[in-house]
């Protein structure tokens, strides 16, 4: 999966949940199905505390409010910082080789730049 979203479960993890649930789905629909419903879960914790934080009506707290989000879900790269990352991730050494999810990364990155 190439998402780059803070909560995604792990794909051993997504594996194992539906090794043990719902046989003949395509793989791509379970990891899109589980990884929403991670995110879900902790979206909910994340708003559950940030209620938490306002009950109390501390000021102090209140505040940390939009700064607990902003850390808990930063934005995803972009596609320029994927691309970067890509080759950054990728072996100096010769005859190294990009992995195919590194390739569209970087193909999708340089389909952006003006001509």
């Amino acid at each position: 999966m190439t998402n780059q979203h803070p909560i995604t479960p792990p794909p051993e993890l997504v594996q194992q949940w539906w090794e043990s649930t719902i046989p003949g789905i395509e793989t791509s629909v379970k990891d899109q199905l589980c990884t929403q419903a991670a995110r879900w879960g902790a979206d909910q914790e994340l708003e559950a505390c940030c209620e938490w934080l306002r009950w109390q009506n501390l000021v102090t707290h209140c505040a940390l409010i939009p700064s607990l989000r902003t850390v808990r879900r930063p934005k995803p790269p972009s596609l320029k910082e994927q691309a970067l990352m890509a080759l950054e991730d990728g072996d100096t050494v010769a005859g190294a080789s990009l992995t195919s999810a590194e390739v569209c990364i970087i193909r999708r990155a340089l389909e952006e730049l003006p001509e």
